[in-house]
């Protein structure tokens, strides 16, 4: 891809986001755009699988807030026709043209221009070789699992289409029994120079396309570019603990360098769907116990059940409702050693409605306890601002 190319392209167009858009944002329509896209949710639509592919090409560069910075600057330089007032002859408009023209001329040094159209294709000065080995790019992607699995730690399969290094021609965009040679126009640097005026300027190569290298006979399978999209499966280990919207890091499992350099990293975020009874507290497990109002009045053994089990919990006499109850070592085993403990809350169940037989008894109850107040402290408040 020329500087031009690079440049001409709205990235913030492709995401559906404005410039000054928050790193969230992005990342944000970003997901909703890979999900809709997404080859595996449209097998066999072509116009889809472009729009997957750009969509990711966009944040690949929005998403990395050194690239971002660049390609906002050099948008901001060249996207409308900038550096007027250079060149020769009285503040005369500087021609877009010239800078990617067709005549390639030696040039010495390089302009702060020519330091971002380099960064942009990963090369920063005249002595970086366009070969130098280049990381690959983070990939992120979710999954979801259930609470259980959470707790205990799961092993679960994850289908990818994403880039990956070409495996007919291992990478390197040649057929194989062929080699890419040297580009004679750069020299295997990538870059060019060219002089308008008292200005000198560096810009991508356009006979190999900044890489340095160019490919006689391509590979079938990429066509040159040295990577494929493909369909894979992982099997992602979700350790212990595992919380909710937390990311596991896959190392080198996101998209493959170039020129030898490391694959990007792939993040897992976990979703955990939420447990009918049990709830989560840091490393401690919670439940809420319904009980009745004799069992806290007079006392009580309860039964309750346990990620792995049941325990017995004894309710003394007089047991205030809402109260919770510590059972050590039942809570999350985290991989690390640390273990938590079942919290359990006992909460009066009131009924709904009442036989005969249960209202007369507890009209008798109220009759028994009339001269006790359950909230002295209101009462004596009260008191206080009637007296």
């Amino acid at each position: 891809m020329s500087a031009r190319d690079w440049i001409d392209k709205d990235f913030y167009r492709e995401l559906g986001v404005s410039s000054s858009a928050t790193d969230d944002e992005l990342k944000k329509a970003y997901r909703k755009l890979a999900r809709e896209l997404h080859p595996d949710a449209n097998p066999g639509n072509a116009e889809a699988e472009a729009r997957f592919k750009a969509v990711s090409e966009a944040y690949g560069v929005l998403g990395d807030p050194e690239k971002r910075k660049q390609y906002d600057e050099a948008r901001r330089l060249f996207g409308t026709g900038g550096l007027r007032g250079f060149g020769g002859g009285g503040g005369g408009n500087f021609d877009m043209g010239d800078l990617f023209g067709n005549a390639n001329q030696a040039g010495g040094g390089f302009s702060g221009l020519g330091d971002i159209l380099g960064g942009l294709f990963g090369r920063r000065g005249q002595g970086t070789a366009a070969g130098r080995p280049r990381r690959g790019a983070d990939v992120e992607t979710e999954v979801r699992i259930d609470f259980l699995e959470a707790v205990k730690g799961a092993t679960v399969p994850l289908r990818l289409s994403s880039p990956s290094t070409c495996g007919t021609c291992a990478g390197s965009g040649a057929r194989p029994g062929t080699s890419p040679r040297t580009c004679p126009t750069c020299n295997g640097a990538g870059l060019i120079n060219r002089s308008q005026g008292a200005f000198a300027f560096s810009e991508p190569c356009r006979d190999c396309r900044g890489t340095g290298r160019i490919v006689d006979d391509p590979c079938p399978e990429c066509g040159g570019d040295g990577v494929s999209t493909k369909s894979r499966t992982l099997t992602v280990r979700i350790p212990p603990g595992v919380e909710d919207d937390q990311k596991i890091r896959l190392a080198e499992q996101g998209e493959p360098g170039q020129n030898g350099g490391h694959a990007g990293d792939l993040y897992v975020r976990v979703h955990v769907t939420p447990h009918a009874v049990f709830g989560r507290s840091s490393n401690d497990i919670t439940i809420t116990v319904p009980v009745t109002f004799q069992e806290l009045a007079l006392g009580s053994t309860l039964t309750v059940p346990t990620l792995d089990g049941k325990v017995t919990l004894r309710v003394a006499p007089g047991t205030a409702n809402g109260r919770v109850f510590r059972v050590r070592g039942k809570g999350v085993v985290k991989r690390e050693g640390a273990t938590g403990d079942l919290l359990v809350t006992v909460q009066a169940a009131v009924p709904a409605k009442l036989n005969a037989e249960a209202k007369a008894a507890l009209e008798a109850y109220a009759q028994a306890t009339a001269g006790e107040d359950p909230r002295p402290e209101l009462t004596a408040l009260l008191n206080q601002r009637t007296g």
